[in-house]
């Protein structure tokens, strides 16, 4: 239980630490540009790194008519999934064999949501 937890507050923190990330990132960008930076959603612009990832899981540039719009928009967050799911097996690797051969496993079926759009 201790590894869950361990491992669902990693993942947690990645996702926030890297939402404001990109938020530094814009307003570094700004003042290099010598402009006042992103418009902000909230106050401070706490909210804009998650409006920017919904604004990315909703983004797309070419829609088929034939496609399925369900799984062409599931498949974005199938592949961010994926990608969390790594993050507690490179973080707790006590069996180097078989972490090795999960991430293989993982790296393979990451290729599925790109099929599914």
């Amino acid at each position: 239980m201790n590894l869950l937890t361990n491992s669902l507050i990693s993942m947690i923190m990645i996702l926030i630490v890297v939402a404001f990330y990109t938020l530094l990132e814009r307003k570094l960008l700004s003042y290099i540009q010598i402009r006042k930076g992103p418009n902000k959603t909230s106050m401070m612009g706490i909210l804009q790194p998650f409006s920017d990832a919904l604004k990315l899981l909703n983004k797309s540039l070419i829609q088929s008519t034939l496609a399925n719009k369900t799984t062409f928009f599931i498949a974005p967050s199938l592949s961010m999934i994926l990608a969390l799911i790594l993050v507690p097996i490179l973080i707790n690797s006590f069996d180097n064999h078989m972490n090795l051969l999960t991430i293989m496993l993982l790296s393979s079926i990451s290729v599925y949501p790109i099929l599914l759009t």
